[in-house]
Formats: C-alpha cells, structure tokens, sequence
C-alpha cells in the first residue's frame, strides 16, 4: 500500500493534528513532512493540491484540509 503523506508547518494545531492521524493509520501508512523544515516539499505540496496546513493526501491523490493552520502563502513566508 502507498502511503499517505500529512503535510504540516510545526504550529499548535498542526501537531495535535499529526498525533491524531498518526494514531489514527499508524505511523508506518504515512509520511509526515514539515514544510517549515523542509521548504524544498513546498512545490511538491503545492502540485498535490495543498492550499493550507495540516493537509493530508490520500494515496490515492485526494486532499484533506483539516481545520485551518496556515495557508501556503503564509507558510513561505
């Protein structure tokens, strides 16, 4: 199975939300990627479809927005 792959920017909401789908599909079902970390996944997270954090993208391409962290635009700054 291909894994999930929850996108976040390190705020409070986005890791009470990583803890929660990480408890939810198991850590071994999905990739967690820290845009404020890693700024190169940012065109990655952009061309999947993500305009707001914590997002998650299924395996097979769909995009869940949960609740509203930050959008992109504030996430590059």
């Amino acid at each position: 199975m291909k894994k999930s792959i929850f996108y976040h920017a390190g705020c409070p909401v986005c890791v009470s939300a990583e803890h929660d789908i990480v408890n939810l599909i198991g850590a071994e079902n999905v990739e967690i990627i820290h845009l404020g970390n890693d700024r190169s996944k940012m065109t990655e997270a952009e061309k999947a479809g993500i305009q707001s954090v914590p997002a998650l993208v299924t395996p097979n391409g769909n995009v869940l927005h949960i609740n509203f962290g930050a959008s992109m635009e504030d996430v590059k700054k």
